[in-house]
């Protein structure tokens, strides 16, 4: 390819993939799948492989991260990034109106307030001049930051250039990075998988992957941005701050601005159900008067647990910018704006016991049996140590009153120990060098913080492995959950993950309180489950250090089973996400002889791997025929798409009279029964799957 058309696709496959990172992690609205994303980016990379002086400064290659620091830049911010003054209560709210209406000598008519939830992550600044991302700064010290750029940009929800045809020359956006919940669990269980410490709370997590010096490592961890004010600007170019919130949200950021008036009881219900959308939920409102601001503040607390991130209180401001001039600050805070913070969730309570518990990696955890208390509406009998380190930091022993929260809204944990209420005679906790399940010996390897089990017959290890291979990102055996999972192991009935497809009805009947109804749909959801992907079969083997991105790349690179079993430590290497640590744990793992029987045992058992494979246009199984997919399935559903597509077949979102076949799965909704009037045929999985062949 000649330079000039080189430069013209680059520039068109920049513009196409990040339209489509856009619409995937601003407006959760994918249009494509993620092969032809795919497919679009590996062009792109070897592109600019080919020619590197015409990689553009907005190109979403630069999202994978690369460049490594030895310092963050000092810069000092423009306007101060100045803290809030807090409330706690109702009357804190009429208290701040009245002296606002003093202040702009106001006796009647209701003041407007911009409020939204206040984000528990870490505040940034983030600098576009011409369109372009140029800088990103921390807060610091409210006057002199650091420039975060090169992870920063790495975060996909943060527009490399602004989404708008005429850009300001010079603009500052403001807001917070931050961790959902649910990507925080799973880094905290791959931190602890992986012998590392985990983070206490999402906040600490998100702050401490944005100062790592290394951008790949941010690039690998799912951190999101949402924006909540301006910085510097010129006098007059806001008139209010929902204003600039509609301007920014136009621009291409995540914001959590509400397009239309809705019902707080229609909003909780759709928060209740996840039906907003996580990365721009509209939860910003403008409210009249100190009523309506605490009704807001009321309504924020009680949907705060079912939120997909964490927060802890409500932030409201002056909505008139012109009436911000004319309030100015005081100290190191606005007048205009307060923080209604939410009373921390921390409850005090007794360490009755502390025991030890052994995962599928043979890691061992300690965990404080705790007297049950309720913290923030939830019940916690139990709260994670992490490892020997964070009990001797912390000095936790049995018998001791100590203060516990849930972190992150989701993992009890520890927060201190009340030492003046310390029996006289506790002793300091160590985890045992001998496995509580199974008495071998225990190995600390250097550099971890983590003891581990050496024996893989350990029974805790072989029933933690069978619960990460049903779980649902795994192969989703979705009737069979973890207590079901003790049960068969403790019954003799399963010990491998060959064994589950062994099960007949008759023996789930033969167990304690399983009925004809429930064994039914026990042997459908495992039936069910024989037929997964590369990816999710790779995951579920439950391999050390293969997470699902991981997994996912290997199935990517590798494309079918035998590719993978075959691979050699360069073919690992190759990999750009796989270093000598995991690929030492993949050579251990498909050279193991048990591992490899196991594997042919669940092939023979009737597990199938839907691999797509590119067919010919003479061999078209699918011939032009459309598809609509409606339900759930084992496959996730871009991936079911993706096979319709490599057999020459077509997906789409509505059934017509031109729909060829509808393709229902479990809990099939108004899409079957459109098919079924317009007598539009319809397949289960297994004739999709004959039809393939």
């Amino acid at each position: 390819m000649k330079k000039n058309e080189a430069r013209s696709r680059i520039q068109q496959l920049v513009e196409t993939i990040n339209y489509h990172n856009y619409l995937y992690h601003t407006l959760d609205r994918p249009e494509i799948s993620d092969r032809e994303f795919d497919a679009m980016f590996s062009e792109l990379q070897e592109l600019e492989r080919q020619f590197p002086d015409l990689q553009q400064p907005d190109s979403p290659s630069l999202r994978v991260g690369g460049e490594v620091l030895n310092s963050f830049e000092k810069v000092n911010h423009r306007t101060a990034m100045l803290s809030l003054q807090n409330t706690y209560n109702e009357e804190d709210i009429l208290n701040f109106d009245e002296k606002i209406r003093r202040q702009l000598h106001l006796n009647q008519g209701a003041i407007e307030f911009y409020c939204t939830p206040k984000f528990d992550g870490v505040a940034i600044e983030l600098i576009y001049q011409k369109g372009l991302l140029t800088q990103a700064l921390t807060r610091g010290d409210g006057y002199v930051g650091e420039n975060v750029y090169q992870n920063v940009r790495t975060i996909r929800s943060v527009p490399l250039r602004l989404r708008i045809k005429q850009p300001p020359d010079y603009l500052e956006v403001r807001g917070e990075i931050l961790m959902l919940k649910e990507d925080f669990a799973r880094l905290n269980l791959q931190q602890e998988e992986n012998g590392e410490v985990p983070f206490a709370n999402p906040r600490n997590a998100a702050a401490g992957t944005l100062r790592q010096l290394d951008s790949r490592i941010v690039a690998e961890r799912p951190l999101h941005f949402f924006c909540y004010s301006p910085g510097w600007c010129e006098e007059g170019q806001y008139s209010t701050y929902s204003g600039f919130e509609h301007f920014i949200a136009e621009a291409g950021f995540p914001t959590t601005v509400t397009p239309k008036k809705s019902s707080y009881e229609k909003l909780r219900a759709d928060i209740e159900q996840k039906k907003i959308n996580p990365f721009s939920p509209p939860l910003s409102t403008v409210c009249r008067g100190p009523e309506e601001v605490i009704a807001y503040y009321n309504f924020i607390h009680s949907v705060r647990k079912a939120l997909p991130f964490e927060i802890d209180g409500v932030v409201v401001k002056v909505n008139s910018f012109p009436l911000q001039q004319e309030l100015g600050f005081v100290a190191r805070s606005p007048r205009w704006a307060f923080a209604g913070k939410f009373e921390p969730e921390q409850a005090e309570t007794l360490v009755n016991d502390i025991v030890v518990q052994v995962g599928r990696t043979g890691a061992l955890t300690p965990v404080a049996i705790l007297k049950p208390v309720s913290v923030g509406g939830v019940t916690v009998s139990n709260a994670t140590l992490h490892n020997q380190d964070e009990i001797d930091r912390k000095d936790v022993r049995i018998g001791d009153s100590v203060i516990v929260h849930r972190a992150g809204d989701v993992i009890p944990e520890v927060v201190r120990v009340i030492e003046n209420k310390r029996p006289k005679n506790s002793k300091p906790f160590k985890i045992p060098h001998k496995c509580p399940e199974c008495k071998s010996e225990t190995i600390l390897v250097e550099g971890e913080a983590v003891r581990r089990c050496t024996n893989p017959l350990c029974s805790a290890v072989l029933k933690e492995s069978l619960k990460h291979f049903i779980s649902r990102n795994a192969m989703n055996i979705e009737k069979l959950g973890d207590r079901l999972i003790d049960i068969l192991f403790e019954n003799g009935l399963v010990k491998t993950f060959s064994d589950l497809y062994t099960i007949d009805k008759e023996q789930i009947l033969s167990l304690e309180r399983q009925g004809e109804k429930s064994a039914s749909n026990i042997i459908n959801s495992i039936e069910k489950s024989k037929h997964t992907s590369l990816a999710r079969f790779i995951y579920a083997l439950g391999i050390r250090f293969v997470g699902e991105q991981t997994a996912k790349s290997l199935a990517k690179h590798f494309k079918t089973l035998d590719a993978f079993l075959d691979a050699s430590t360069e073919e690992f290497l190759a990999i750009d996400d796989i270093g000598p640590r995991v690929t030492e744990s993949l050579e251990n793992t498909i050279h193991n002889k048990s591992f490899q029987k196991e594997i042919a045992q669940l092939l023979k058992n009737g597990v199938t791997i839907a691999t797509p494979t590119k067919t010919s246009t003479k061999n078209n199984t699918l011939n032009g025929q459309t598809f609509v997919i409606t339900g759930s399935f084992s496959l996730p559903r871009e991936e079911i798409k993706t096979l319709i597509e490599d057999h020459g077949g077509k997906s789409s979102s509505s059934v017509s009279k031109n729909t060829d076949y509808v393709l229902a799965g479990e809990a099939a909704g108004s899409k079957l029964e459109k098919a079924q009037t317009l007598n539009v045929k319809i397949l289960d999985w297994e004739q999709f799957q004959k039809l393939l062949k």
